[in-house]
């Protein structure tokens, strides 16, 4: 069995029904700040939890509801959650026997349902009305929540229903009490908790996993266990005896001393004499036990004294340990958990990147054995980026309302979305799995654009951080398989982003008739069309992605040129600090960008380009100076963009001009890309 479904309507950043679809094992949910996250677990909580407070406050009511509403009738907080049958689950296992009454569907698989409601009841509702219709303001809607609060708050109740919630069949009190619902808080005192041997939780552990070998004997019947565990008390109890005894006789004088008081001030009179006994049981020593750590040195230091990141795991895994305990019917008999649920929010704090991959794959075993299913809540990208799609929530806010998505969900079972759902786990890492996290994305095919972007951002005065702008590099042309999460048009579970897509023209020619294509410069096109046939673009990136939404997808590519690079050149051909000290030729590449504004006429630039050792390219050049019918401005251009194509290493000339041009430098952003980030920056 495991909770399929959560509904929820009214409470805290959720208006209207919105329905939460979980996994069985681990869930985990992401999204922005006050995006809906806690209240999830919260909601969870008032499901599953005996002992949580019931007792809600005025702001976990949506605030949003209309004031026509308010007047119409009490506002009501209603959670409810679905649990079905899980695919490898026998038949009348204990979850079914568990969930007998709360049962909506008989057919395999079962689905039960438990309902949480916080509402006024029906007897005050009359007296509701008539109060809210008076109320005199008719547009402050924080005026009407004032006066629920102080008049009728008092009076809501909480229900909890089983089965469907219509028959209002109220649970009765021992049904919960077979779930076991942990909430880890963001902020956790784990001296307070559990590190002390006083604490009564720490002790029921202790206790617990005391003579665990034996408990665990499976060549032992349930008497055997219970006698060589009686024998091990006994024995203790021997031991310990002596103990006490050589207690009294350390306090053979003292106590005459003491006594003498007692005569004195009366208390013989009824022929009652005081003394001292005892006797010393196991259990009564667990609070003598404090959790330590052990240096190799042997020195042992209180499990206090470690960081925070260390004692959040000790915390974590005896946690883990108590749920253990509790699901023992061996040991608790029909007190038993049944079912063991925890939430757990922010597990990455204080942890560090290493640990948290640790803590992930800890919690996904115990998934498969302890503990029934998780809920996570995370902001780390580390989490993220190691778990399954299929194990992604992602909530999203748009105009006041959260919107739920689910990664794993948008492929279908079609071949092609099947690979894009493997390319897309296989390449998740840290960097990537950022763009779950922000508001706005760019997706770029490479490392240049991915360095740059930032500093083009900077100087074109957009903030990247205010906008909750992200880079992800997806090395390549893979922009279908990623653009797959955020197309809303495709598929209604997909994440609502605005998306950029930077990515190269990239042209290319063949020799006609029968030639092959070969990458060309984009002064090549059409240059030679008699010998030649021309593709301004070889990138069906261009071509696939051009019908996608306008108001949430931008495909931005160069104007003229035929790369990032290129097109960056084109714009900033007279600025010969691009020439940084990895390019190749640079010393004449740098030389013909100061001479350019000396360039006049046709000789003035073939003398330029034939200071480069003869290649293909320089002949490539000298065949557009003599045939092109551009400018002589024009053909400098790309002859100086075309030549600085031919002198990089893309990854090292960035990581370069990413410090020249953080310099304070004036250049030109190239206009496309302007015009891409202008775009994502409009409201």
């Amino acid at each position: 069995m495991y909770i399929k479904e959560l509904e929820i309507e009214n409470f805290r950043g959720f208006g209207k029904n919105t329905k939460i679809e979980f996994q069985d094992g681990i869930n985990v949910l992401i999204g922005p700040n006050n995006g809906g996250k806690t209240t999830i677990l919260k909601a969870l909580e008032l499901l599953f939890s005996s002992g949580s407070n019931k007792k809600l406050k005025i702001e976990d009511f949506n605030q949003n509801i209309k004031i026509e509403e308010l007047k119409k009738h009490s506002p009501k907080i209603k959670i409810s959650a679905i649990l079905s049958e899980s695919e490898k689950e026998e038949n009348y296992s204990d979850d079914l026997i568990s969930v007998s009454t709360w049962l909506i569907k008989i057919e395999k698989p079962y689905q039960a349902q438990i309902t949480f409601e916080y509402s006024l009841p029906e007897a005050y509702e009359k007296d509701y009305i008539e109060y809210m219709t008076e109320v005199e303001t008719k547009s402050d809607r924080y005026i009407y929540w004032k006066e629920i609060e102080n008049e009728f708050l008092r009076k809501y109740t909480s229900k909890i229903y089983i089965g469907n919630p219509e028959y209002k069949n109220i649970i009765d009190s021992e049904s919960l009490k077979t779930f076991d619902f942990q909430f880890l808080t963001a902020i956790r005192d784990v001296e307070r908790d559990l590190f002390s041997g006083g604490n009564t939780q720490l002790k029921e552990i202790i206790d617990f996993f005391m003579d665990y070998n034996i408990k665990t004997d499976s060549s032992l019947d349930k008497q055997d266990k219970i006698n060589e565990i009686k024998k091990l008390k006994t024995k203790f109890s021997k031991d310990a005896s002596v103990l006490i005894n050589s207690l009294q006789s350390r306090m053979e004088q003292g106590k005459k001393e003491i006594l003498k008081y007692v005569e004195n001030v009366g208390t013989n009179v009824e022929k009652i004499t005081p003394n001292f006994d005892g006797r010393l049981l196991d259990t009564e020593l667990y609070s003598a036990l404090k959790l330590v750590i052990e240096l190799e040195t042997g020195i042992k230091l209180p499990a206090t004294r470690n960081g925070l990141g260390y004692n959040n795991l000790l915390f974590i895994s005896l946690l883990l340990a108590k749920m253990q305990k509790d699901s023992s019917k061996e040991y608790l008999g029909s007190n038993a958990k049944n079912f063991s649920i925890l939430a757990f929010e922010e597990p990455e704090a204080h942890l560090h990147p290493n640990m948290q991959y640790k803590l992930l794959r800890f919690l996904d075993e115990n998934v498969k054995n302890e503990v029934r299913q998780i809920f996570i809540t995370t902001h780390s990208p580390n989490i993220t980026s190691k778990v399954k799609l299929d194990s992604l929530i992602v909530l999203t806010k748009l105009n006041n309302e959260i919107k739920i998505s689910y990664p794993g969900k948008v492929f279908n079972s079609s071949e092609e979305d099947v690979n894009s759902k493997k390319y897309i786990e296989r390449f998740l890492d840290v960097t990537k799995a950022d763009m779950f996290f922000a508001k706005n994305l760019i997706f770029v095919e490479g490392l240049a654009e991915q360095l740059l972007l930032p500093i083009f951002a900077e100087k074109l005065k957009i903030s990247l951080e205010d906008n909750h702008i992200s880079i992800i590099n997806v090395n390549g042309r893979y922009f279908e398989h990623f653009i797959k999460l955020f197309n809303t048009d495709t598929s209604d579970v997909a994440i609502p982003k605005k998306v950029v897509c930077i990515t190269d023209q990239d042209p290319i020619k063949k020799m006609r008739p029968e030639g092959n294509w070969e990458k060309c410069y984009s002064f090549e096109i059409n240059l030679e069309k008699e010998s030649y046939e021309y593709k301004i673009t070889s990138n069906k990136t261009l071509e696939n992605l051009k019908d996608l939404n306008k108001d949430f997808f931008y495909i931005a590519t160069q104007k003229e040129g035929s790369t990032f690079e290129y097109e960056m050149l084109l714009e900033n051909y007279k600025r010969s600090f691009f020439i940084t000290e990895s390019v190749a030729n640079k010393e004449l590449l740098r030389e013909m960008i100061e001479n350019v504004e000396k360039i006049k006429n046709k000789d003035d630039l073939l003398e330029e380009v034939n200071k480069f050792n003869k290649s293909k390219l320089r002949d490539l050049q000298i065949n557009y100076i003599e045939n092109s019918e551009e400018d002589i401005q024009q053909k400098a251009k790309h002859i100086i963009a075309s030549r600085y194509l031919a002198s990089i290493g893309k990854g090292e000339v960035a990581q370069e001009l990413a410090t020249v041009l953080s310099n304070d430098m004036e250049f030109n952003v190239p206009s496309y890309i302007k015009e891409a980030l202008e775009w994502l920056c409009k409201k």
